[in-house]
């Protein structure tokens, strides 16, 4: 079987990570899987770009001149907003062609317009569409946040500011997605979405655009390693929070309720703050955003290969996210996997990765950020008290059982026997 994987790129972002992942993890199962990118950065044989660089440029800057004269020359949502207007013709490169399965991942600035992707849809391969964010059941957003309209009708877009209007440009991007997914083939829909968390697809029934729409959950592949991985014996007394992060200071991971949670621990647990130490890693774009915070902190920079990856979870006994929505977020399934009791909101895909004071602990959201810092210090009370070789044995086996590779090719796999059956 060949299937090929369209993806941004290879190495950037989560969705990239996760694709590469999950062509590594076909091809160990025996699938000719292989990736197309606009941006690639490994050495991976397997991996090609899907057009020369200068035509993916070409489109991603013309998608985003567009879209900056939509929403009123605003930078601050220029990268919060695709439209699937641009994109190169992948429905001619070659690895498409001799595919037996398409799968379409996060393919947009530029990578795949709406009507490529109805081209691909139209050769009769079964196309699985993997999400990664809500971008394929709104208008142009990848999250609706407090937005409501994508379960009717989108418009008068906040992301589009004073701009927005009835039939603005979420309408109509809304409406070409619509008749995209009305394509049929042997009387079923030529796509087939997948949700990454049950909290994604949840998300999906309730859109307009994909209520009807064939749905399965299929999680993001993790690469375990093979043998236990022992955890270097503590000998300093000191419990390590692990924060990690793309970008740190996105508003989106919640760094506030961070910062204030190692305040409520300072009060509330003072002995566990004196020996208590916050880890980071990730970009940051405000160099002085963790100035003031209540805990010793020590940052690791940007990580780059699973051996940093690993180093840095061993190193920790808890990892915590405070952000106010994520899909399926990794951090949590890394650290379980390297012994890191996870501490976050049930605001995404969490109940997926964490049962509650079994395998880690899910605290109640609150819009007010000290409210929410509150419930993440009672969350790292716990962890500080649970972590122990019995909890470890529990969430290593949790995230091997729910994500481990073998587990989720062999879930990919059959979806494509069943899609193939229909083409």
């Amino acid at each position: 079987m060949k299937v090929v994987i369209i993806n941004k790129s290879d190495s950037t972002g989560g969705a990239a990570i996760v694709s590469l992942r999950l062509m590594k993890a076909l091809r160990s199962a025996g699938v000719d899987a292989r990736m197309l990118v606009a941006e690639k950065l490994t050495e991976s044989p397997y991996v090609e770009l899907a057009a020369e660089p200068w035509r993916l440029k070409w489109s991603f800057l013309i998608e985003r001149l567009k879209i900056f004269l939509a929403n009123g020359l605003n930078r601050k949502t220029l990268f919060k907003i695709d439209t699937g207007t641009d994109g190169v013709p992948l429905h001619e490169h070659p690895l498409v062609k001799q595919a037996d399965v398409v799968c379409l991942n996060w393919v947009n600035q530029g990578l795949l317009s709406i009507k490529e992707a109805g081209k691909i849809a139209a050769l009769g391969k079964p196309v699985i569409w993997t999400m990664h964010d809500m971008w394929n059941m709104t208008g142009i957003c990848h999250h609706a946040g407090r937005c409501d309209r994508f379960a009717g009708d989108c418009g008068h877009c906040p992301l589009l500011g004073q701009e927005g209007e009835d039939n603005d440009l979420s309408r109509r991007v809304q409406l070409k997605k619509e008749k995209l997914y009305s394509v049929m083939r042997g009387g079923s829909p030529a796509i087939h979405f997948v949700a990454v968390s049950n909290w994604l697809a949840e998300r999906a029934r309730q859109s307009s655009l994909l209520s009807e729409m064939p749905v399965s959950v299929i999680p993001n592949a993790f690469p375990f390693p093979k043998k236990k991985t022992l955890r270097p014996a503590a000998t300093d007394g000191k419990f390590r929070i692990l924060f990690g992060a793309a970008r740190l200071d996105d508003p989106i991971k919640g760094l506030p309720i961070l910062l204030h949670a190692m305040e409520m621990l300072c009060k509330r647990a003072p002995e566990l703050a004196e020996r208590a130490e916050l880890v980071t890693f990730g970009a940051m774009k405000d160099p002085d955003a963790f100035a003031g915070v209540s805990v010793p902190h020590r940052h690791l920079g940007v990580l780059h290969g699973e051996d940093a990856v690993r180093e840095a979870y061993l190193g920790c006994d808890c990892v915590v996210s405070t952000s106010s929505y994520e899909t399926l977020p990794g951090t949590l399934v890394e650290g379980q996997a390297y012994g890191c009791v996870p501490v976050s909101f049930d605001r995404g895909g969490q109940r997926d990765i964490v049962d509650h004071k079994e395998t880690g602990y899910i605290a109640e959201w609150d819009d007010d950020p000290d409210v929410a810092g509150s419930r993440i210090a009672d969350g790292l009370i716990w962890a500080a008290a649970a972590v122990g070789d019995e909890l470890r044995r529990r969430m290593e086996i949790s995230a091997r059982e729910r994500f481990g590779e073998e587990a989720v090719a062999d879930a990919y796999i059959e979806l494509f026997r069943q899609a193939s059956m229909l083409a």
